[in-house]
């Protein structure tokens, strides 16, 4: 290793890998694929994690015109959620010389305003989660490489997609309280116009209508505490059958469903049960613990991040949806007898 005084060069990376220079720059550049070996660009990846060198990316940035920034915009930082998708998404850029600027959206899913004087000019690349492609029109995201996470595959403007299988987590719920033999569901949902809850909606109804005798009735409300609270109350207060089972659209909505049930005498899950989805930390902060499904954010991060490096390299980014588990907690239990 050179001298502690000395900051270690390419050729110091290239000798201590026993590469030429040029393989050094294929690999540090991620440009090797098809020039270099997977072995060889291990080793060098190795070599200058050991010696700690770093490129000069400012000279770099000048050859190639490339800023080496990418824009991570999300709906809000309401959630540790989207903490995670960054943490994942900054690994993988910072393995790869670029960096991350996180973007709270001010209009949520709507349109976001630019955050730059020019966007277009600042930026390699855009990633955005759980928003449509035609709100990123400011920013110049229909200009832009872009990748959208937790969106329409379908309906994205030709941008490549990334998704968690929600479709099967709300499956692997609603299995799970039909086994338990729940026939009377109630549906907590998200009062936001976004692909993904309508996902949610589709499959808890298409699962529970291939069970004869079974019910499912809808309330919305925002994402938050206090809106799940007044919704369920209200629905509690409708005429209809009584629900054995609540499945909230996530973990925020199923808590402030917990203070609603409390308040009108219902134990969980005696006299009802009770599922979110995401399993934030608040799952199992209240009790009784919650039955969620387990959505891994900082693995939907990095794979966002690869795909766009996909797309800024002219290769097809990776397909197919990340799986999600269940994971049951003390919120569920089979329905009481009347």
């Amino acid at each position: 290793m050179p001298p502690s005084s000395t900051r270690p060069t390419s050729r110091d990376v290239a000798q201590a890998a026993g590469v030429s220079q040029a393989a050094v720059s294929l690999v540090l550049g991620d440009k090797w694929r098809g020039r270099v070996s997977e072995t060889t660009a291990e080793r060098v990846r190795q070599a200058a994690l050991d010696l700690g060198y770093r490129p000069n990316l400012a000279a770099r940035n000048l050859r190639l015109g490339r800023t080496r920034t990418v824009l991570l915009v999300v709906p809000a930082l309401t959630t540790e959620f989207f903490a995670g998708v960054y943490t994942g998404a900054a690994r993988v850029a910072s393995a790869h010389g670029f960096g991350v600027v996180l973007y709270p959206s001010p209009q949520g899913i709507g349109p976001a305003r630019d955050p730059f004087a020019s966007a277009q000019a600042a930026l390699d690349g855009v990633i955005a989660s759980s928003m449509a492609a035609d709100a990123l029109t400011a920013i110049r995201g229909d200009q832009l490489p872009l990748v959208m996470l937790d969106s329409d595959p379908h309906g994205s403007l030709g941008a490549a997609t990334v998704n968690l299988d929600i479709a099967d987590g709300v499956r692997q719920v609603t299995d799970h309280l039909l086994h338990l033999g729940h026939r009377h569901f109630l549906h907590l949902a998200a009062d936001i116009p976004s692909w993904t809850f309508e996902v949610r909606a589709h499959e808890l109804a298409t699962r529970t209508a291939r069970v004869p005798g079974t019910s499912v009735r809808t309330v919305h409300a925002p994402i938050s505490i206090q809106g799940a609270q007044t919704a369920i109350e209200t629905a509690l207060t409708t005429p209809g059958p009584r629900p054995t089972a609540l499945v909230c659209d996530d973990d925020k909505l199923a808590a402030g469903a917990y203070k609603a049930l409390r308040r009108q005498g219902l134990r969980i899950p005696d006299d009802i049960s009770v599922t979110g989805l995401d399993d934030l930390a608040l799952a199992t902060a209240i009790d009784p613990e919650l039955t969620t499904v387990r959505l891994d954010a900082e693995l939907f991060g990095e794979r966002g991040m690869q795909a766009l490096l996909a797309v800024l390299d002219g290769r097809e980014p990776p397909h197919g949806d990340i799986p999600v588990e269940l994971v049951v907690r003390g919120s569920t239990a089979p329905p009481r007898a009347s």
